[in-house]
């Protein structure tokens, strides 16, 4: 019982050493477009993560990904607007374009 009790201890304490939280900053350019940069608690690089900006109803506005510098930068839309980081299984963040500042 204590052996099985000292794995599922082990196995735990691994997995969450290798857990990893998804970060999305975006900032205004001043010149009508906006840059958003990624990375991952861990060090982990956002390269290749899925963005998209949608308009508040859910529409996609406009689709990429991060580039090879983890960051990715886009037309700031002439509508009110929410920017989606696909930090992967469940790990969405979502920042409100009005909260986007120079």
């Amino acid at each position: 019982m204590v052996r099985t009790l000292s794995a599922m201890t082990l196995l735990f304490l691994a997995s969450a050493a290798h857990a990893h939280t998804p970060i999305c900053d975006c900032y205004d350019n001043g010149d009508d477009t906006i840059t958003c940069e990624g990375g991952f608690s861990d060090g982990g690089t956002a390269q290749g993560i899925p963005m998209r900006i949608v308009d508040t109803s859910g529409r996609v506005l406009i689709e990429g990904a991060m580039s090879d510098n983890s960051d990715f930068t886009f037309a700031k839309p002439n509508v009110d607007f929410l920017v989606e980081f696909e930090g992967g299984e469940g790990h969405v963040i979502q920042i409100d374009g009005r909260d986007i500042e120079e």
